[in-house]
């Protein structure tokens, strides 16, 4: 029964994952189709059209640096920021109308982060009201949002845009009304005050496939999972960690799109297994699907190899029990407290990073029992930042 729940919910979220990648590079740069590497074959292919060696490289030049700000609020940290002034936003008068353009709520990971940011906001008593629309994953209508929250008496206006360029124009006319924080996903254009997002899918992919190299023997087999092709962010994970693999000693067997599908995994890690006799090392450009490849190893009477996941508790449960060989790359919610503080930040007249890049933790072996939360839910992302945030756990869906 444990199973089926686990799967059944791990399907709903690989789904809507797809639809909430967000966008690491530049947007200059333009969206190409899938890379070769990403085909249903053996060996890592041809480079992604999305990769960007620049970007590449300053990622990881990111991921090395120690992040300025409070050690114990990663959602406050900066890394390499260059600060812009913001005096001409400072706010006159007593009580701020704080508001907030929302792509929408589809998947568990937006919906610990905007309960992030509702906390976030109940902190601040000089937030006198708060507007949220949600744009349920529809373009045109958060497009209509963010002219309808731009024409109101909102102080600043956050966004977090459903999609890049579509969501530009949008964002574009609102800039010139108001100031306005871009957070998780980019546009194509640098008007807003700051935009605020962690280091990226470079960074991701490169520590989960570096995790790899160093756990796996070399000529080790490895099965690379993917959630679908063409997605940005999906797409430089990958990128990252082709380059580590082709580097390595490693020999990557496999390369296939699961669909973020509980089912669809387990088959293809039985396939694998099949054909390969053995699998010395599982590579996930996202975790939703992890405990499901690891109950394919277990259902094959394997162990488990080194895999690498993400900070979902049900993944952290897994790894524990179970006593993996893992690694936890993340894309932190505590990101959602940020906006917040952001815009508190510019109608104080304060300066701020005109590229807020906040710091991308990893959860290893060393921290696992730090963001292994007893009573939360399985699809709880443990690097939310809102253990002392009023109501937790419950406001989240979890017990005491």
């Amino acid at each position: 029964m444990r199973r089926r729940a686990l799967a059944s919910a791990a399907a709903l979220l690989g789904t809507a994952l797809i639809a909430s990648c967000t966008s690491d590079a530049p947007p200059a740069k333009p969206a190409g189709a899938a890379g070769a590497g990403a085909s249903d074959s053996a060996g890592t292919g041809a480079q992604s059209k999305f990769f960007q060696q620049a970007e590449y490289e300053r990622q990881l030049a990111l991921a090395k640096q120690t992040p300025q700000g409070p050690a114990d609020k990663p959602w406050e940290q900066m890394l390499s920021p260059r600060l812009t002034g913001t005096t001409q936003y400072k706010k006159q008068g007593q009580g701020i109308h704080l508001c907030f353009s929302n792509a929408g709520v589809f998947n568990p990971w937006r919906q610990v982060g905007l309960k992030n940011m509702r906390a976030e906001v109940g902190l601040h008593k000089e937030i006198t009201k708060f507007t949220v629309l949600d744009a349920q994953g529809k373009d045109d209508k958060q497009i209509s949002d963010i002219q309808e929250l731009a024409g109101r008496d909102c102080d600043a206006l956050i966004v977090s845009p459903n999609t890049t360029a579509t969501l530009t124009p949008a964002v574009k006319q609102a800039c010139a009304k108001l100031p306005v924080i871009v957070f998780d996903r980019g546009v194509e254009t640098d008007c807003a005050v700051t935009f605020i997002n962690p280091i990226g899918g470079y960074g991701y992919g490169a520590v989960a496939a570096g995790f790899l190299v160093e756990k796996v023997k070399p000529k080790g087999k490895i099965l690379a999972l993917r959630i679908s092709p063409g997605v940005d962010v999906l797409e430089t994970r990958w990128s990252a960690a082709k380059v580590a693999f082709d580097k390595s000693e490693l020999d990557v067997v496999d390369v296939k799109f699961t669909d973020g599908d509980p089912a669809k995994t387990k088959s293809i890690v039985t396939d694998a297994l099949t054909r390969h006799g053995d699998i010395d090392g599982v590579w996930m450009d996202s975790g939703a699907t992890a405990v499901a490849a690891v109950e394919a190893f277990e259902d094959a009477g394997k162990d488990v190899p080194p895999i690498t996941g993400e900070d979902q508790q049900d993944f952290l449960q897994a790894w524990k029990e179970k006593k993996l060989t893992a690694i936890a790359p993340t894309y932190p919610t505590f990101q959602w407290r940020t906006p917040v503080i952001a815009a508190l930040r510019i109608l104080a007249g304060q300066q701020v990073p005109k590229e807020w890049k906040l710091p991308q933790p990893t959860v290893t072996q060393d921290t696992l029992e730090q963001y292994l939360k007893p009573g939360m839910p399985p699809l709880h992302y443990a690097m939310c930042g809102c253990e002392k945030l009023p109501g937790f756990p419950e406001a989240w869906g979890g017990k005491k």
